[in-house]
C-alpha cells in the first residue's frame, strides 16, 4: 500500500465516529417515519441507535443539535441524489427536469425531512429548528440543482440556471402539498410546463 493511499483512509477512531454517528441518525429516521419529532424522545434514540443516552450527548450536544445534524445529513443525501439523476439524463434538459422533480415528489410522501419541507403544517418541528418553515434548505437545494444545470450545460447562464431551478423547486413543493396524481405524473407535468423554457436556453 503506498504512503498516500495509507493516508487517505480513515483512522479507527474516525471510522468509529462516523459509523456512530450514522447508526444514531439512522435511528433517528427510522423513530421519524411514524411520529413526529416532538413525540422522539433521547432515551427512544439511544434504545434504537443501541448507545447511552450520554452517548448522544457526548457526540451530539443537544436534542436540538442531533436533530439538526439529521436534517443536515439527509438534505444532503437528497441532494446527491437529485444531482446523480440529472447527470444520468444529460444530454436530455427535459429528461433531467422530470428525473429530478420525481426524486422530490416521490420522497414528499415519505421521507421526514422532505415531507416537512412541501407540508403547509406549521405543526412539523424538525425544519424549524435548523430553518424557518424549510426556507433555508429550500434555498440550497435551488442552489445547487442550478449549479449541476450549468454542470451539464455550460451555455445556460447563472442567472438562468437559477431561474429554472427556483420555478421547479417551488412548483414541486407545490405539487407535493396538494398531489395531482403519482410522483411520475407530476414531474411529467412539470417537465412539460418547464421543458420548453429549458430547451430554448440550452438551444441559445
Amino acid at each position: 500500500m503506498s504512503a498516500s493511499a495509507a493516508a487517505a483512509r480513515p483512522g479507527f477512531a474516525e471510522a468509529s465516529r462516523d459509523l456512530l454517528r450514522d447508526t444514531v441518525l439512522d435511528a433517528v429516521g427510522e423513530l421519524l417515519a411514524d411520529r413526529g419529532w416532538p413525540e422522539v424522545t433521547l432515551a427512544q434514540i439511544a434504545q434504537r441507535a443501541g448507545v447511552s443516552r450520554q452517548t448522544l450527548y457526548n457526540s451530539f450536544g443537544s436534542r436540538q443539535e442531533l436533530a439538526q445534524s439529521y436534517v443536515m445529513r439527509e438534505a444532503d443525501r437528497f441532494l446527491t441524489a437529485v444531482e446523480i439523476a440529472v447527470r444520468s439524463k444529460a444530454p436530455d434538459a427535459r429528461g433531467a427536469l422530470m428525473a429530478a422533480a420525481e426524486i422530490f415528489l416521490a420522497a414528499a410522501g415519505t421521507h421526514p425531512v422532505i415531507r416537512a419541507v412541501a407540508s403547509s403544517d406549521s405543526g412539523e418541528e424538525i425544519l424549524p429548528l435548523l430553518t424557518t418553515r424549510g426556507g433555508a434548505l429550500v434555498g440550497d437545494v435551488t442552489q445547487r440543482l442550478a449549479a449541476v444545470l450549468v454542470e451539464n450545460w455550460p451555455q445556460l447562464s447563472a442567472q438562468d440556471a437559477s431561474l429554472v431551478s427556483d420555478c421547479l423547486v417551488r412548483l414541486a413543493i407545490s405539487y407535493a402539498a396538494l398531489p395531482a396524481g403519482s410522483p411520475r405524473e407530476m414531474a411529467q407535468a412539470l417537465a412539460r410546463i418547464l421543458g420548453p423554457f429549458l430547451d430554448e436556453l440550452v438551444a441559445d
